[in-house]
């Protein structure tokens, strides 16, 4: 190898500006290829995200960073910054690799390309320790393989540009061979993912090294650009479906002990960063499970989980070009989901500081176990922009248009943030074709407007046509609940303070509809339970009158008995049979209260 010797000039160094400015140009090239990314995304699982999850690494890293001249300073914020936002598999054994640099380079200004390559070296040891299983082949051998050619040149090079064009011919050499690493790899004729978004990363730094164009740099932040890519056949599915993070602090046990927990839930163990801040990755058929261990051992400061199926189907096996999304407050049962393709959005339950993703990390029983047992009333959240957007970010790269339906703007602010995150995909990319609806309504009600769209997806509708149709179908929606107190509707916050003292006393049985503006309403009341059944039974016909029902559903809180019976009223009223009947979603029942049970239909 010829000597690049270079003995003047600021390329000798890097300083914290500089290494800012190389991750911003680095994480532009990711943005760029994120597609690309995801259509050969096939191990550990071909879930066809791990474009949209180095993205959204890397996004972390550019939303909440800042430069500063000193290196040391600089390379915390950037580790920090990559442990809060990681994402999968790739994304978070990279975020380990870039905390492990931080604690690595000494507290200095300026670093040579000698006590670079020392850092990244030892930074290396991070992530492998971080990986349950390392599996050779993938990101984490490209990244060893890197990081050992600049270990083994740094005495040849004091210019860093010449040190990054040689190493990434050298990252380009070891992703080359990973498919005679991998079988998977080979068999699909592809090179494995996150080790390719990572040469994609570096290509990126070296464009930055070469040019110095910092004022192009600047505007990465708000760029998100995709490029087209070739579609690659369907894979098989893993023995695990659900792809599950956390960012946790542990306070009352070891990492240790917690990686030997975990290693029983599921494979693809991932674990990153220090005690105090650990971004957890593990595949697994029980999240409620491990997130009901993680609660009880520390706080959880952010969890996520990906339907690792629906991925697969959503990448190789969607049925339309349309994506419909929907959040967790709409009930429609599994398998509607299942069959339409749907992708449901969790809200956020929390019993004091312990959280929990509505429908996913706490089920119906888990819910209504801690409302028995927990000294606090459990409250709710919206999702966050960010993991809104990441979803529409994703079903972006698959589908050619998307439809988000949301709870009444008035109940939740789910639909504000899903507004937000939807302008702001579409003002970087004008190609994406994302609308966000505004259901007016929640639970049944809601869950019969999705279904109505499904269906309409299904015949062969256009995006147009359903968007059209949408309010029409949305003002034909209704839904009555009746419930055994106000109680929970005050602890929750859809009933005031005053109003459920005077029910409270008068032993009132509400019913509760949502009115033409997407607000809940006492819309009348009873002074027994039986006497609440007919009142709500009766709504339900005034409702209808002369016309002709297109569909109507019942959800209950832990009373199936109630629904069923409900069920055969309204099925001899109308000659029709339910389109489900099924339990309220957690997020839902804390205002509804144990007991409740809803009756939601559509007019034709």
């Amino acid at each position: 190898m010829t000597d690049q010797k270079n003995t003047t000039g600021k390329d000798n160094v890097l300083d914290g500006k500089r290494l800012y400015y190389s991750f911003l140009a680095g994480a532009f090239n990711v943005f760029e290829n994120q597609k690309m990314l995801n259509k050969i995304n096939v191990f550990p699982v071909p879930d066809a995200d791990t474009g949209t999850n180095l993205a959204s690494t890397f996004r972390s890293i550019v939303e909440n960073t800042a430069p500063s001249n000193n290196i040391k300073h600089t390379s915390v914020a950037i580790a920090d910054a990559a442990l809060t936002g990681a994402r999968g598999n790739s994304g978070i054994i990279i975020a380990q690799f870039l905390y492990g640099m931080s604690n690595e380079l000494e507290d200095q200004a300026e670093i040579t390309v000698q006590s670079f390559a020392d850092a990244t070296m030892k930074a290396v040891n991070y992530a492998y320790q971080a990986i349950a299983n390392p599996v050779e082949g993938t990101i984490i051998t490209v990244l060893r393989e890197w990081a050992e050619f600049i270990y083994d040149v740094k005495d040849k090079y004091e210019s860093f540009e010449h040190l990054m064009q040689e190493s990434l011919v050298k990252a380009r050499e070891s992703l080359a061979k990973t498919p005679e690493k991998l079988k998977i790899l080979a068999k699909s004729n592809v090179v494995d993912a996150g080790a390719q978004g990572f040469v994609i990363f570096l290509e990126g730094i070296n464009q930055i090294f070469e040019k110095e164009n910092v004022k192009k740099i600047l505007s990465f932040k708000a760029t998100n650009v995709e490029q087209d890519a070739s579609i690659f056949e369907e894979h098989e599915e893993g023995e695990f479906r659900f792809c599950t993070e956390a960012l946790i602090s542990l306070h009352q046990t070891n990492k240790e002990d917690v990686k030997s927990f975990l290693s029983n839930m599921g494979d693809s163990l991932v674990m990153a960063g220090p005690e105090t801040r650990m971004r957890i990755h593990i595949h697994t058929n029980e999240p409620e499970v491990v997130f009901a261990h993680l609660a009880d051992v520390s706080t959880v400061l952010y969890q996520k989980v990906d339907d690792m199926v629906k991925q697969n189907d959503v990448a190789h096996r969607r049925k339309h070009d349309i994506a419909l999304v929907v959040d967790s407050t709409c009930d429609l049962p599994k398998e509607i989901i299942d069959h339409h393709q749907i992708n449901v959005i969790p809200l956020n339950v929390f019993f004091g500081e312990s959280q929990f993703l509505d429908r996913l990390t706490i089920t119906q029983d888990k819910f209504f176990d801690l409302l028995k047992t927990s000294d606090v009333y459990p409250t709710s959240a919206q999702p966050g922009i960010k993991d809104i957007s990441n979803t529409l970010n994703y079903l972006s790269t698959h589908y050619e248009s998307i439809i988000a339906l949301h709870i009444s703007s008035v109940l939740s602010g789910t639909f504000s943030n899903s507004k937000k995150a939807a302008e702001s995909i579409t003002h970087d990319n004008k190609n994406k074709h994302i609308v966000v609806l505004d259901s007016k309504q929640t639970s049944a009600a809601f869950g019969l407007i999705a279904l109505r769209i499904a269906r309409a997806i299904e015949k062969g509708m256009t995006h147009d046509e359903i968007i059209a149709k949408s309010q029409e179908w949305i003002g034909k929606s209704k839904i009555y609940v009746g419930a055994r107190s106000l109680e929970s509707f005050v602890k929750g916050g859809r009933v005031s303070p005053a109003k459920g003292f005077i029910g409270s006393l008068l032993n009132a049985k509400p019913i509760i509809s949502i009115d033409e503006n997407g607000k809940a309403a006492l819309l009348d009341r009873a002074f027994s339970y039986k006497g609440s059944l007919q009142k709500t039974l009766n709504h339900v016909r005034k409702y209808m009158g002369d016309n002709k029902v297109w569909g109507y559903s019942i959800v209950h809180a832990r009373d199936p008995e109630t629904a069923d019976w409900y069920a055969k009223e309204v099925e001899a009223i109308t000659g029709l049979k339910p389109e489900y009947i099924m339990e309220v979603s957690p997020v839902l029942a804390i205002s509804a209260g144990l007991g409740a049970v809803g009756v939601a239909l559509m007019m034709e």
